[in-house]
């Protein structure tokens, strides 16, 4: 080994010191050291992809640790994760399920020392202390390295649909549009999740439920949270929400875990859609944008299309009797395994300043949103 190498190693390992404490004099100290010796801006990335792996190890995905950083750091720090990240990852001949997603979503960019050598090493330090700080998460999967079930070619054919009806729902500007477009989803999913359940009451072993980890982010981060519980649980699924790391864990079996994660996602974009328009009408009337309104809104549109999913599903299951009692077990072991992976779970009472108008127009809109009684064919 270098003189030269030996020589940024032993800084990196002094300046390293600053991240096991609190004292932001000694992070500059640390920055100062790292500005002031070139040789050690290779040794430095090399142990950020290290912290990055260990990551892995400790149950957290791509996703998760951008999501992290992003709420507790800036924009440079999450440029400079999201660098980390591609870069640990193309290591590996092949990645678990979904992290390909999740690194497609990550920000583009990288950050590289430049002219400000200082401020870019003070950067990278508040982001490694920050990443050996993380806790260790339940696994909701395998990590890069271990061995994985082999590649699915493409998506399969229901969640492409169903993908192509929330799109189409989120577009269009009429509300029984996106009320039909919508329902027939829902219908799709609950109508999987019944054939799943007949497949697998004649499986010759039991399939595992297994989760998935998807992003919660404020504002209004509890009337969301809730919003994501009522899809979840009624397509035979769990959500625990963890507020202090923005996600909430999504316990099901694999083939409702994507159609839920999807479902959500358009739920979220038509309901904030729809939050807009009733702020526009009451800007119009007179009265000014309220916090208050927005939250009433948003609990409201949980709480009522809540109410609405599950009596879809209800309706749904109740079309083919003889497979209710598969169903019930698919639930106990979804139950079973969420109580498995979080035996300490409790119920948060809901924070929210209460706006009478503001939680007439979010049910409203979840009426709208429309997962009532459908046709089976009604939308091709």
């Amino acid at each position: 080994m270098s003189e030269g190498h030996t020589e940024g190693t032993s800084t990196v390992e002094r300046a390293f010191e600053a991240l096991y404490g609190d004292d932001e004099r000694a992070l500059d100290t640390a920055a100062s050291l790292l500005a002031a010796d070139r040789t050690a801006d290779a040794e430095l990335v090399r142990r950020g992809e290290e912290f990055v792996r260990s990551l892995w190890a400790r149950g957290w995905q791509p996703a998760d640790v951008v999501r992290m950083v992003r709420r507790e750091l800036g924009d440079e720090h999450v440029r400079l994760a999201a660098g980390l990240v591609r870069t640990e990852t193309a290591r590996y001949e092949r990645l678990p399920h979904r992290w390909q997603a999740q690194l497609d979503a990550l920000d583009e960019g990288s950050v590289r020392p430049g002219a400000d050598r200082f401020s870019y090493a003070t950067a990278v330090l508040e982001l490694y202390r920050l990443l050996v700080r993380l806790p260790r998460l339940d696994a909701v999967g395998p990590v890069p390295g271990e061995t994985l079930p082999p590649p699915v070619a493409g998506e399969p054919k229901l969640l492409t649909r169903i993908r192509a009806l929330l799109a189409k729902a989120e577009r269009t500007t009429y509300a029984e549009e996106a009320e039909a477009l919508t329902a027939k989803a829902q219908e799709l999913m609950a109508r999987h999740s019944l054939d799943e359940a007949s497949l697998a009451a004649g499986a010759p072993a039991p399939e595992t439920p297994g989760a998935l980890r998807i992003g919660v982010d404020p504002p209004y981060e509890q009337a969301k949270a809730i919003l994501l519980d009522a899809v979840a649980g009624a397509n035979h699924c769990r959500a625990v929400w963890n507020e202090a790391y923005g996600f909430s864990t999504v316990v099901g079996f694999e083939a409702d875990l994507d159609p839920v994660e999807l479902l959500y996602t358009s739920l979220l974009v038509q309901g904030t859609a729809a939050m807009t328009r009733a702020e526009a009408e009451q800007r119009a009337g007179g009265r000014k944008r309220t916090k208050s309104f927005r939250q009433s809104f948003l609990l409201a549109y949980a709480n009522r299309l809540g109410a609405r999913l599950a009596t879809t599903s209800r309706r749904v299951a109740a079309e083919t009797p003889t497979l209710l009692p598969a169903l019930a077990s698919r639930d106990l072991a979804v139950t079973a395994r969420t109580d498995e992976l979080f035996p300490e779970t409790r119920t948060t009472r809901v924070r929210a300043a209460w706006d009478e108008a503001g939680w007439h127009h979010g049910t409203t809109a979840a009426d709208r949103a429309g997962l009532g009684a459908r046709g089976r064919d009604e939308i091709h």
